[in-house]
């Protein structure tokens, strides 16, 4: 006697065929907003949140080959902050993640643990467990930049060839995606640069015509000379924020963290710009308690230092400026428990115009003299460097009043003491201000 088929199982394959339908229509959606995003930041995080939804998923994370030093580095992650990510780099041997980069070839593990590639950093640096991860190759003109992984089932699902197959169409995708990004970021930012430097260079060619008259005289060619040497020095400062944004922009640059005194540094800057101020009469309070930061200190410091310059540069003749370093609890994207550094100025202000373009490239607000001046890209790099540790930067500002800049740093552990600052003001906790 012939077997009768079960009406059930035609039920069951028609509802996993449907499934399937599903995810691949919403893997094609996913590729065309891909496709049309030329952030590197926001196409990055749009990766991660359809891996997980794509795999059922409770966590995913991008890590991209860095170039420079063969190191894995993750560079969008569903549970991990800026800072966390800058300082987990992951090596090739001895991980799983290395090992489907060296390799080519996806790696579904079920048992994380207990596998003997299983770089474990991660979960003690988050106090997080892997228990189960699906690992594919991110291959663009058949090179691997980079590796996508989805991780920890929900419900405690079961993985299968879908899941992989899936993930390793959305990893390829995504590498030819991340690989146009970077070639829009980079063909975007020589444009812009090439523009900048027009102006120093049309005024050196400009200087160096009229040097080879033979008629001009000793005090114009004394004067011209001058003005080469300032566009000499504008277009040395230049290409080297051209270097920082660009290393910046393009995930080259890592921070090398440590824990200092967050007073200290600002002393350090306050020392610094102690002349440029005395020039204009400005003075320099500093408030609040000391804080000791987990950061790049060397970073943290170019931030404070363009803070403390355009303070000067923008305030009014006899000013004030005035530091101050404060706890800021539960804000986002910090850390719950981080530092807030402020920079605030008795200047002209900002108008509203203006504060919705200043952390953008090569935008010059005027100076207090009706000039703008500088490269333009000190606070758009500022920025940067302060997101590159999972933290945020700002400004509030009043037209007419002045202008207060901040930032935010992840901090390592709360000081005890306050030390004086040598010629200048002392830390004075706010509402005890003598």
């Amino acid at each position: 006697m012939s077997a009768h088929p079960n009406p059930s199982d035609k039920t069951v394959t028609q509802e996993i065929y449907l499934q399937l339908m599903a995810r691949y229509e919403r893997l094609m959606e996913i590729s065309r907003q891909l496709n049309s995003t030329l952030d590197l930041g926001t196409l990055l995080n749009r990766i991660v949140e359809a891996a997980t939804e794509l795999t059922g998923t409770a966590e995913a994370s991008i890590l991209l080959l860095d170039p420079a030093t063969g190191e894995l580095r993750f560079e969008a992650a569903s549970n991990l902050t800026g800072s966390a990510m800058a300082a987990i780099p992951v090596p090739m041997e001895g991980s799983l993640a290395g090992w489907v980069a060296t390799h080519g070839e996806p790696e579904l593990v079920e048992d994380a643990q207990n596998d003997s590639r299983w770089f474990a950093n991660v979960d003690k640096t988050l106090r997080f467990t892997t228990r189960n991860l699906l690992a594919v190759p991110m291959k663009a003109h058949n090179q691997v930049i980079g590796v996508v992984e989805a991780i920890n089932k929900r419900d405690d699902q079961p993985w299968t060839a879908d899941d992989v197959n899936t993930l390793l169409a959305l990893a390829n995708q995504a590498a030819i995606a991340i690989q146009n990004a970077r070639l829009f970021q980079q063909s975007d930012f020589i444009a812009e640069m090439v523009h900048e430097l027009r102006t120093p260079l049309a005024a050196l060619k400009a200087s160096a015509a009229i040097l080879l008259r033979p008629t001009i005289s000793e005090t114009r060619r004394n004067d011209i000379i001058l003005t080469m040497q300032e566009e000499t020095e504008r277009l040395a400062r230049m290409t080297t924020d051209f270097l920082d944004l660009a290393r910046l922009e393009s995930g080259r640059t890592r921070l090398e963290q440590s824990v200092f005194s967050v007073a200290d540094l600002v002393r350090e800057c306050v020392d610094v710009v102690l002349p440029q101020a005395a020039e204009r009469s400005v003075s320099i309070n500093l408030e609040g308690e000391d804080r000791i930061a987990h950061a790049d200190r060397g970073k943290v410091k170019q931030v404070m230092l363009n803070l403390l310059t355009n303070a000067v540069k923008y305030n009014r003749e006899g000013g004030t400026i005035t530091c101050t370093i404060e706890e800021c609890e539960g804000c986002e994207p910090c850390p719950p428990c981080c530092i807030l550094v402020s920079v605030r100025d008795t200047g002209y202000g900002i108008s509203v115009e203006d504060q919705q373009h200043v952390f953008e490239k090569f935008y010059r607000v005027r100076d207090s003299s009706g000039y703008t001046t500088g490269t333009g890209l000190g606070l758009s790099i500022a920025r940067r460097i302060i997101e590159a540790h999972g933290c945020q930067m700002g400004l509030e500002s009043q037209f007419g009043e002045g202008t207060t800049f901040y930032f935010t740093l992840p901090e390592a552990q709360r000081a005890h003491s306050i030390n004086q600052l040598s010629g200048s003001a002392e830390f004075t906790p706010p509402g005890h201000e003598s």
